[in-house]
């Protein structure tokens, strides 16, 4: 079989499943993806899984390894939903690997939750089960070099227009802001974010139900870094306030309030905080 000359992604259904992936012998391997696509399905982390695939699949297709060994396709659900029944499989996305000889194995089907699914660690995923690195090329995306720009542009308005007033570069509340906002984004997982690009959510396709917090310690989803954010900051405010308390003049019963509200908002947000903890670390209190 030649799909030398078809796209870098064989879109299937379930015939074409069982003729090019079912049938033996093969002298070829298939990393598939069986995915929900269709806008009635709801499923936003299948939009993002399938841009990632797409990527991979290009650097393959156009690289100077490119072989007929390896090759990438899909099935979606509303075009092979007796693939999924086979497969014995309920949600989507999912990555597969169909060796060229024997059947799929338990490895054989990619750990999303854990790994993620950034072209590079499916990338990754793929040289431990066929021995093919695949070099991953991203198309240019000049977003992020624009927003420097205009950062630093606006930086140099704002000491252009200050230019005989600079005492706000003293501020030390302002340079404490902006330290917090550096710790509560790296403390909180934005750079594994950034690494292994896990969903913003996941919404589970038989029931509906919506989780925003990842069950394993493995992983987290991005909604999941923002609550983790406001949860360090209550604590961090409740902190502030306890220390304000502490140095207020005048009114007693105004000290009395503003130390219980900081305690209040401490013992509350931390106790939500150790709770996500302990979802995650299903092992905690450790003994």
């Amino acid at each position: 079989m030649d799909w030398t000359n078809k796209k870098s992604v064989i879109r299937m259904d379930g015939n074409k499943f069982r003729t090019y992936l079912r049938s033996t012998p093969r002298n070829y391997s298939v990393i598939i993806m069986l995915t929900a696509l269709q806008s009635q399905r709801q499923c936003s982390v299948c939009r993002q899984a399938n841009d990632e695939f797409q990527i991979l699949a290009n650097s393959w297709r156009y690289s100077q390894q490119f072989s007929n060994k390896l090759f990438f396709a899909m099935v979606d659900y509303d075009e092979g939903a007796d693939v999924f029944t086979t497969l014995k499989i309920n949600s989507a996305p999912v990555f597969m690997h169909f060796p060229a000889k024997g059947k799929p194995k338990k490895g054989d089907t990619m750990e999303i939750n854990r790994l993620g699914f950034a072209a590079e660690q499916i990338a990754r995923w793929i040289a431990e089960r066929t021995d093919v690195n695949i070099r991953v090329f991203r198309p240019p995306n000049y977003s992020g070099t624009l927003a420097l720009a205009l950062l630093f542009s606006l930086i140099g308005a704002l000491l252009y227009l200050k230019r005989n007033s600079l005492e706000f570069l003293y501020n030390k509340t302002s340079w404490g802001v902006a330290a917090l906002m550096i710790i509560f984004a790296m403390t909180s997982g934005q750079m594994w974010n950034h690494i292994r690009g896990p969903p913003f959510l996941h919404k589970n396709p038989h029931n509906g139900q919506v989780h925003y917090i990842h069950g394993g310690s493995q992983g987290q989803f991005i909604v999941e870094t923002y609550i983790v954010i406001f949860l360090n900051a209550a604590v961090v405010i409740g902190m502030i306030l306890l220390n304000e308390a502490n140095s207020m003049k005048g009114d007693a019963s105004k000290k009395k309030a503003v130390a219980l509200g900081g305690l209040a908002c401490v013992a509350f947000f931390f106790s939500v905080l150790l709770s996500v903890f302990k979802a995650k670390y299903h092992g905690y209190p450790y003994r």
